[in-house]
């Protein structure tokens, strides 16, 4: 027994518990183990306060490591608010014209239309223009939405037309431009691009798809904010899982964050952006999915 004892603690230390200990058929049987303390968790932020950020979480968004990185140092809204812009869209009279811009299917027109409801229903008319000469159709798909709405579509593609449309505004009106789609690397199209925005003296937004590659997002908006654009609506937050191109795009174009396109619908479909929200999105990683099995049922054989 007493050898038994020796070897159970230099095995496991002094700090050993004999447990048990019983004569068994040829020796004896030695139970013990060790007390560790259970790990302590870490306290609980103070209220009003959050972690700092998921690493693990912003990277699998696709955030690029020295942004994912200076966003872990502390708690994710507070990081982004440091890092990022937030603001609203400057739509209260008197104001600048908004001119929204990007690549082709971006969700320009339903912005626009998103935006011009918004107004309409704080009892606001505002000036709904088109820009868009290039893509058929376009004139008549915002028409649709300015008619419910019980507002004038005005065509003005050039930029001399815009400044004659821009002529006949309402006083104090708030003044929405749709263009076309464009590739922000081709210097013709942001040529013309920056023509318009001269001429109306707007206010241009960049408007981009949310779940883009983010590399690829953040150089298109240092190529449009080149040329000016300052604000950024990034659209398709319903559908895109992984936001790590928002992010990206808005710290290359140094732009603000204002609205985000979150739904289908033309009344609802726009969510202010937020600092909050945006650490609430980035927080989300998706919950593994284990596989489905069906049993099948043994065949029966007089079928076979």
């Amino acid at each position: 027994m007493p050898a038994a004892l020796a070897q159970a603690r230099a095995e496991l230390g002094d700090e050993a518990l004999i447990l048990s200990t019983r004569r068994i058929a040829g020796g004896v049987e030695v139970t013990a183990a060790l007390d560790h303390e259970p790990p302590v968790p870490p306290p609980p932020p103070p209220p009003g306060q959050t972690q700092p950020a998921d690493l693990a979480a912003l990277r699998w968004h696709g955030i690029p490591a020295p942004i994912a990185e200076r966003l872990g140092r502390g708690p994710l809204p507070n990081m982004l608010a440091d890092l990022l812009r937030f603001g609203t869209l400057p739509l209260e009279p008197p104001c600048q014209p908004l001119l929204l811009t990007g690549p082709p299917g971006a969700g320009k027109t339903l912005t626009i239309a998103r935006l011009a409801t918004r107004l309409v229903l704080a009892d606001t008319a505002p000036l709904v223009i088109t820009a868009d000469g290039r893509r058929a159709g376009a004139a008549e798909e915002l028409a649709a939405y300015t008619r419910l709405l019980g507002l004038s579509l005005v065509v003005a593609s050039h930029p001399a037309t815009l400044v004659r449309a821009l002529q006949h505004r309402p006083p104090a009106a708030p003044v929405l431009i749709d263009t076309a789609g464009i590739d922000p690397f081709d210097h013709t199209h942001m040529e013309t691009i920056a023509a318009l925005i001269a001429a109306a003296a707007a206010l241009p937004v960049m408007v981009l798809p949310a779940g883009y590659d983010p590399l690829e997002s953040a150089e298109q908006a240092a190529a449009f904010a080149a040329i000016g654009v300052c604000h950024f609506i990034p659209t398709r937050l319903d559908l895109a899982r992984r936001l790590g191109a928002v992010v990206a795009a808005a710290i290359a174009g140094s732009m603000t964050l204002s609205e985000a396109g979150t739904g289908a619908g033309a009344t609802d479909g726009l969510t202010p952006l937020t600092a909050e929200f945006l650490a609430a999105r980035l927080s989300r990683m998706p919950v593994p999915r284990t596989r489905a099995t069906r049993k099948v049922p043994d065949a029966n054989p007089q079928y076979l």
